[in-house]
């Protein structure tokens, strides 16, 4: 009988108050520490294979599990690679806030793009009426910024449980010169062996936490002790009614009918987007226990509330096929 033993963790290393404390740990591998290896292991091969990646941040919890994860991979020292926000203009300003804090903390490189901009200089237009978002606008802008930096790796918080068209996702995701996604011209991904040549101009998106699921996530947030937007717990917020789901009516974005009323309500965000398609969930949860009990009975998707994925049945592949994260 051959016994093979894939990995030994006698310590772990936890993030406080921006100080590496070591954790004495048994030799049990639990599935988080697996994930948390492959992950990894996946975002070194990235360093090791790209000239210039770099992290899409949108300030919602995988994209902050996938911050935390690279600063772990490459600890003691920075995070190799800059942060990039594509910022729509119509972001809450509680994720605002909580990048800045973190990227000062953690001591990482933050690169912006505005939407605005991409307005302004006409390459793209405005969307009108009750149901406008900068949703899909943002696709140019993050196009252009890549192109502007010349990165040939992007690596994203997107996981293959969130979404159809992401199920089909390989983490090494080719993308021709044109940012476009093509489902059907992808590589074989066999193993932990990944592929990263291209041609000139192309460039990928790496999903390092695409194996993880929602209740993963929250399961590590809560193992590793990961502060969050307060948007994630359960606040009194002014909100109104709209094809099934609650939507912010603070910051004012967006444009209301006449016979939706406002009222106020507790909500959280179960995911953090644009103001203009995240819709709040009803909640009594305050702390990530509370979160993780709620997603355990929930019968709604994680993004059963996002308004941008309900504009058609495919939607999101759509989006993607455009060049969209």
């Amino acid at each position: 009988m051959m016994r093979v033993i894939f990995l030994k963790v006698t310590y772990n290393i936890s993030l406080k108050n921006s100080k590496i404390e070591y954790i004495e740990m048994s030799d049990h591998i639990t599935h988080l520490k697996e994930l948390e290896a492959e992950s990894i292991y996946i975002l070194r091969e990235v360093a090791a294979q790209f000239e210039r990646p770099c992290i899409l941040f949108s300030g919602g919890k995988d994209s902050i599990v996938l911050t935390y994860l690279a600063y772990k991979a490459f600890y003691p020292a920075k995070i190799p690679f800059p942060l990039v926000h594509i910022d729509t203009g119509h972001n809450f300003p509680e994720t605002l806030t909580y990048r800045d804090e973190l990227v000062k903390k953690l001591g990482a490189d933050l690169i912006v793009g505005y939407v605005q901009d991409s307005i302004d200089e006409g390459k793209v237009k405005e969307e009108t009426g009750f149901n406008a978002s900068r949703n899909k606008l943002q696709t140019v802008t993050l196009l252009d910024t890549l192109a502007k930096y010349k990165f040939d790796a992007a690596c994203g918080g997107a996981r293959r449980d969130e979404e159809k068209a992401r199920a089909k996702e390989r983490i090494f995701s080719h993308r021709d010169e044109f940012g476009q996604w093509n489902p059907k011209n992808q590589r074989p991904e066999l193993w932990n062996i990944y592929n990263g040549m291209k041609n000139p101009g192309e460039h990928f998106r790496v999903f390092p936490i695409s194996n993880w699921t929602e209740m993963d996530v929250w399961q590590y947030i809560y193992q590793e002790g990961i502060e969050l937007p307060s948007l994630y717990y359960t606040h009194k917020r002014k909100v109104f009614f709209r094809d099934g789901q609650w939507l912010a009516a603070e910051p004012p974005v967006i444009l209301r009918r006449p016979e939706e009323e406002v009222v106020e309500k507790e909500v959280r965000c179960r995911t953090i987007g644009d103001i203009t398609c995240t819709g709040v969930t009803l909640s009594h949860a305050h702390s990530i226990e509370d979160i993780i009990d709620e997603i355990a009975s929930s019968r709604v998707t994680e993004r059963g509330g996002r308004a941008d994925d309900k504009r058609s049945e495919t939607a999101m592949e759509d989006r993607k096929k455009a060049g969209y994260f």
